[in-house]
C-alpha cells in the first residue's frame, strides 16, 4: 500500500524552494578535506564565564550576536519532573526532580552546548517558572528574545518517567498553558527569517491559536530559503484522538527539508507497518525532502536520502533517564548542518556527523532531565576518542 502524506501546509509556495546563494562551501566551518569529528577543535568550552552570553533581552537587537548559522527552534518550553528513582512508575515515584524541558528548547539549549548559534521562539506563563526558563535559555547561550509571557496562563508541566518494562509514562499539566496561547502577531519574523535552519515540531500544531502561529512561522521561514527541521516528537495524551495526531502530523510532512522521527512514530504513521523495512520508511520520503532520519536508542540511527541510505551505531552507556535523547541527537546534527550544509550530499560527512549526534543522544541518556543532561562539544568529542580507544 502506497502511503501518502497530507498535502502541503504552504499553499502557494513553489516547490523546493532554493536556498540562499551564500548556504554553500562558504560557510563551512571545516577544511575542504574534512577531518574525523574527533579531531576537530573543540569549541565549545565546559564552564562558560559570566557575561559570555550571546542571548538577550529587552529592546536590544536579537540578531547582534548571532551568525549565518543561526538554527530558530520554534515551540513548547516547560518544566519536566522526573523521578528521583529509575525504573518506576509515576504513581510509584517517591519524588521528583525538576528539571527545565520542552522538545524545541532542549535543542535549542543542545546547540548553544555544542558551540552553535541558536535562537528559541515560544510562549511561557507570566509566572515564577516562566522567567525561570528565560533565564536558563539565556545562562545556556540561546537567543531568548522571541519569548513570550501569557499573564493568563501558566507555564506547562510535564512529569515524565521509564518504567522498568522500557514504557515511557508521560502526565501533563496544560489546560491551557501558555505555550498553546503564542499568537501570529507575537512572532518574531526577523529572526526567523534571518535563520539557517527553522526548527519545529508536532505539539504546537495541537490546539489555536499557537496552530496558526507555527504554520505562519514556518511559511515565513520556507518564503526566506531558511531550511525547515521537523521531529513530529508524538505525544499521544496531548492530542484529542489517533487520527487527529496522524492527520495533524502529516498535514505538515511535505513542507519540510529534514524530519527525525523514531521507530514508533514510523509504526504510528504507517498504522501498524514494520519501521525496520527500508520499503516502508521511504514511503514516508516525499518529493522535496533532503534527509529522513530514524533514530532507534542505544542501537544509533539509519538515514534516508534521493542518493544513499544507511546505518551508523549508537554509543553503548549507562541509561538513567532517556528524556531528551532524540533532542540531543536533533541538535549534533542541525548544528554541523547549519555550518555545512553541503555534507547533506556527501554520505561519508554525514555519517561522521551522525556518529556525533548519536554520541550526544548516548551522554544525555547518563543524567537525569532533558537540559541538564545536554552535553558540550568537548564532553562529545572525548565520548567519541574513548569510544575508538
Amino acid at each position: 500500500m502506497a502511503f501518502h502524506a497530507a498535502a502541503p501546509a504552504f499553499p502557494g509556495l513553489a516547490s523546493g524552494t532554493r536556498l540562499r546563494s551564500n548556504d554553500a562551501a562558504s560557510l563551512r566551518m571545516f577544511p575542504t578535506r574534512r577531518p574525523t569529528l574527533a579531531a576537530l577543535p573543540t569549541c565549545c568550552p565546559i564552564r562558560r564565564l559570566p557575561g559570555c552570553i550571546k542571548a538577550v533581552s529587552g529592546n536590544s537587537d536579537p540578531l547582534e550576536t548571532s551568525d549565518s548559522s543561526l538554527i530558530v527552534c520554534f515551540g513548547e518550553m516547560l518544566i519536566d519532573f522526573v523521578p528521583t528513582v529509575s525504573g518506576l512508575s509515576l504513581a510509584e515515584a517517591p519524588a521528583f526532580k525538576k528539571a527545565p524541558g520542552g522538545a524545541p528548547a532542549n535543542v535549542a539549549v543542545g546547540i548553544a552546548r555544542l558551540g552553535g548559534s541558536s535562537a528559541f521562539i515560544g510562549k511561557v506563563g507570566d509566572d515564577e517558572f516562566g522567567y525561570m526558563l528565560a533565564n536558563i535559555l539565556k545562562e545556556n547561550n540561546v537567543n531568548n528574545q522571541g519569548m513570550r509571557f501569557d499573564p493568563g496562563a501558566r507555564t506547562a508541566l510535564a512529569f515524565v518517567t521509564l518504567r522498568s518494562d522500557g514504557e515511557r509514562e508521560f502526565m501533563f499539566y496544560r489546560n491551557p498553558s501558555a505555550d498553546m496561547l503564542l499568537e501570529v502577531a507575537e512572532l518574531d519574523l526577523d529572526i526567523i527569517t534571518k535563520a539557517k535552519i527553522f526548527h519545529y515540531g508536532s505539539i504546537s500544531l495541537i490546539t489555536e491559536p499557537c496552530k496558526s502561529a507555527h504554520i505562519a512561522a514556518a511559511k515565513a521561514a520556507k518564503e526566506a530559503g531558511v531550511l525547515l527541521s521537523y521531529d513530529p516528537n508524538l505525544r499521544l495524551p496531548l492530542w484529542p484522538s489517533a487520527e487527529s495526531a496522524r492527520d495533524g502530523i502529516l498535514s505538515i510532512w511535505d513542507t519540510a527539508d529534514i524530519i527525525k522521527i523514531s521507530e514508533e512514530e514510523i509504526s504510528f504513521l504507517t498504522k501498524g507497518e514494520d519501521p525496520y523495512d527500508d520499503a516502508v520508511v521511504r514511503k514516508l520520503f516525499h518529493p522535496n525532502l533532503k534527509l529522513l532520519l530514524v533514530t532507534e536508542g542505544p542501537n544509533g540511527c539509519r538515514y534516508y536520502s534521493k542518493d544513499f541510505s544507511g546505518r551508523v551505531s549508537g554509543l553503548k552507556v549507562e541509561q538513567v533517564d532517556t528524556t531528551g535523547a532524540g533532542d540531543a541527537f536533533v541538535a549534533g546534527i542541525l548544528s554541523q548542518l547549519a555550518s555545512d550544509v553541503s555534507l547533506l550530499q556527501d554520505e561519508q560527512w554525514l555519517r561522521e556527523t551522525l556518529k556525533f549526534a548519536n554520541a550526544c543522544g548516548a551522554l544525555t541518556v547518563m543524567e537525569r532531565g532533558a537540559i541538564p543532561a545536554l552535553p558540550t562539544r568537548e564532553a562529545v568529542l572525548s565520548a567519541l576518542v574513548n569510544m575508538v580507544a
